[in-house]
């Protein structure tokens, strides 16, 4: 693998989803994108094969075979060719070289990583509010976390072990809290404060997002997607910030917002009137999206939940689940009742 040669950025460009990458994302995807030579009449995979990778076709022709013997022809540069071949994990199909061709072999997990960071690249804040009538006069951040409609899904036990856990720590004016680029570390809550939040442009020019103020929490997004930080969060006053540690918020707030369906639970829920929720790209979607599914991209979600009926239940899905769970957050969040598919639709057996 010494003379190993890096996909050609322009080629990597035309396939899907790395097309939708921003630029420091796609450079990450391309340092680890290496052409494969392969030759006529090489099984490059075989059915049942679990290899957590998306090959692309770059040149040639490649037979997909099916279990039944059925044969498909893909051939390098036709639009069959910008999506990763025969992408459920494990296989459905054996996949052999009918001509000399160049494939690529992408990390998987890898890809589906830089996607969800790049989609959650949208404000890293979720601002808990409710009604000024609902409030204690002083203001109250527990009565704000409270009375928010995540909260009210929180097991009783889960809270109180969450303000038993919870630490508060004092911070001073210009001191940043979250670093833009930093690894997700603890959710915060503001107690009293002020802060804005900031995020630098590849041109380095400082874009400022929002402010926050009493009550407000941020930070989950990292720690529900495994993503860095996309934002910066820096104190505007002194104030005091109550922080919990990422083990503690994925244990006692992220999971019993999760609901996680397999393909059969799913599909009774569908039979019951729940609708299917895909929060991938819209190309990914066009390309194998169930029936009768909705598709809001998960950096769209924000943007469109108000096109979403709160009466009715959803099942987001994307490939692998780790998309799709950070929408269920999101969703959840703001009051929708949500399920996950289960390992996504590459882990669904039919």
């Amino acid at each position: 693998m010494a003379d190993a040669k890096l996909v050609d950025r322009a080629l990597l460009r035309t396939l899907i989803p790395a097309n939708a990458l921003n630029a420091d994302n796609f450079q990450e995807l391309a340092s680890k994108a290496l052409v494969e030579e392969v030759a006529a009449g090489k099984t490059i995979f075989k059915i049942g094969d679990a290899d957590r990778k998306s090959i692309y076709l770059l040149e040639g022709q490649i037979a997909l075979t099916d279990d039944a013997g059925t044969s498909t022809l893909i051939s390098a540069g036709t639009d069959a060719a910008k999506h990763p071949l025969s992408n459920n994990q494990p296989r459905k199909h054996s996949g052999k070289a009918r001509t000399d061709c160049k494939i690529t072999r992408l990390d998987a997990d890898l890809l589906d990583i830089l996607l969800t960071w790049d989609q959650l690249s949208g404000i890293e804040v979720n601002e808990i509010q409710v009604e000024s009538s609902a409030l204690d006069e002083d203001g109250d951040w527990m009565t704000k976390i409270l009375q928010s409609k995540s909260f009210l899904q929180i097991p009783p036990a889960n809270i109180q072990a969450m303000f038993m856990r919870i630490q508060e720590v004092a911070k001073r004016a210009g001191e940043i809290v979250i670093h833009q680029g930093d690894e997700g570390d603890y959710y915060y809550i503001i107690k009293s404060g002020r802060a804005k939040v900031t995020r630098t442009s590849k041109t380095g020019t400082e874009l400022t997002l929002a402010t926050l103020k009493d009550g407000d929490a941020f930070g989950e997004e990292a720690l529900i997607s495994e993503a860095k930080r996309n934002a910066t969060i820096t104190m505007e006053t002194d104030g005091f910030l109550m922080r919990l540690a990422k083990a503690d918020f994925l244990a006692l707030l992220k999971e019993p917002m999760i609901n996680w369906l397999t393909t059969d639970q799913a599909l009774e829920k569908v039979r019951s009137g729940a609708r299917w929720l895909d929060v991938r790209l819209e190309s990914e979607h066009a390309n194998k999206g169930l029936p009768d599914s909705l598709n809001i991209p998960l950096f769209m979600l924000r943007l469109k939940v108000d096109s979403l009926n709160p009466n009715v239940p959803y099942i987001v899905y994307c490939d692998t689940g780790r998309r799709s769970s950070a929408a269920a957050f999101l969703l959840s969040e703001r009051g929708f009742q949500t399920y996950v598919l289960q390992g996504g639709i590459e882990a669904q057996q039919r």
